[in-house]
């Protein structure tokens, strides 16, 4: 299922919905602790797992680079949120359910540009790793193929917003 993407003031939002069969504390696991995080989304490591904390983001890219992250809301097994490029944050939000939980993902992006759709796509991508993992499948490589589908996906979405 594609991102919602809304217009909000100073932006757009966009919104992944996933309902998952597994608990709040094993998602929440996931994304927070860094043996399972670095297996759906390698760039990031959590340094300092509070509100004002830090998560580092590093390139992959052979140059050894990296960038620190501020966390801007935490709330144990509830929400997370921390920067995203320029100006934006991203938010994991977890709500428990009859066996399992929803995990609302959302990405605050200030400006649309060429990159919009591929950032959409990656993060789509991500969260179809991460449930993967979550039931017992890890993939050795990002799925590149996958990410070309969706990418294709969320540019006529993208293109559709501007009309």
């Amino acid at each position: 299922m594609l991102a919602v993407i809304e217009k909000v003031e100073g932006g757009h939002i966009a919104r992944y919905n996933r309902s998952l069969n597994h608990s709040v504390e094993k998602v929440w696991a996931a994304i927070t602790q860094n043996d399972k995080l670095g297996k759906w989304m390698p760039n990031l490591q959590v340094v300092d797992l509070k509100q004002g904390g830090t998560i580092k983001f590093n390139m992959n890219d052979g140059t050894g680079n990296s960038f620190d992250i501020k966390i801007r809301d935490f709330k144990k097994n509830e929400v997370l949120e921390y920067e995203w490029g320029d100006d934006g944050w991203v938010r994991f939000e977890l709500y428990p359910k009859a066996g399992g939980c929803l995990l609302v993902l959302k990405e605050f992006i200030s400006t649309i540009n060429d990159h919009t759709s591929k950032d959409l796509a990656g993060w789509h991508v991500c969260l179809d790793v991460l449930i993967d993992l979550l039931n017992g499948r890890y993939h050795e490589k990002f799925p590149k193929e996958n990410w070309k589908k969706w990418h294709q996906k969320y540019i006529v979405s993208i293109e559709e917003l501007n009309h």
